[in-house]
């Protein structure tokens, strides 16, 4: 079981050195970082939800900060509740285990709700701002793309972990969706959905009898 926290480093977000600070604090092991040129994929957030495991506590720094829509918070709770993994939202003020935030009421949970698409929506447009306009004063910046063992990784635990082929194929950078059934058939995972199920094997060539 291990405490782990995610922030994604949104350019109109100020209280990233505070929150890194509460969550070390708290005992955080790791403060996974996403930069905001990957906000559209989110990869950091994708690999650190395939790596959570049962009992592990995560802690974001708000909801709105973390997933990008109220469908994208649904999942996080149901994979949560499935995985058994402890949630803390620290400007929320919720913990799933009711100890950190007793004072937190039934209302103000259903008010984060509510605001959480207005709030995802400030916080993307602001950074979508302030990118345009760093990017009209030098060159864009390329895109740190993961190394070959990384990519391979977060492909092979995405597929463990439920994901499907177009998601893993968004996250991994490759042109083809073979290439990720290549992956996927060099570490021997075995395909249970899809065309295929089972280990996927060249075809051989006719045998004599």
């Amino acid at each position: 079981m291990a405490k782990v926290g995610y922030i994604f480093k949104a350019n109109s977000y100020d209280a990233l050195d505070a929150d890194k600070e509460w969550m070390r604090q708290y005992g955080c092991v790791q403060v996974v970082e996403e930069e905001c040129a990957h906000e559209a994929l989110r990869p950091q957030w994708k690999q650190l939800m395939a790596s959570l495991g049962r009992g592990d506590e995560l802690v974001v720094a708000k909801f709105s900060n973390a997933v990008r829509d109220l469908r994208g918070l649904a999942a996080l709770v149901e994979l949560c509740r499935i995985k058994v993994v402890r949630l803390v939202s620290i400007h929320d003020k919720i913990d799933t285990l009711g100890e950190l935030f007793p004072d937190t009421t039934a209302a103000q949970v259903l008010e984060m709700f509510g605001a959480l698409p207005e709030e995802v929506a400030v916080l993307r447009k602001s950074s979508s701002h302030i990118m345009q306009l760093q990017q009209t004063i030098k060159p864009p910046v390329t895109k740190k793309a993961m190394s070959r063992a990384e990519r391979e990784k977060t492909i092979v635990d995405m597929y463990n972990n439920g994901y499907s082929i177009d998601d893993i194929w968004e996250v991994s950078g490759f042109n083809s969706k073979s290439s990720i059934w290549r992956v996927l058939n060099k570490y021997g995972v075995y395909l249970n959905r899809g065309r295929t199920s089972g280990p996927r094997v060249k075809k051989q060539q006719d045998e004599t009898k």
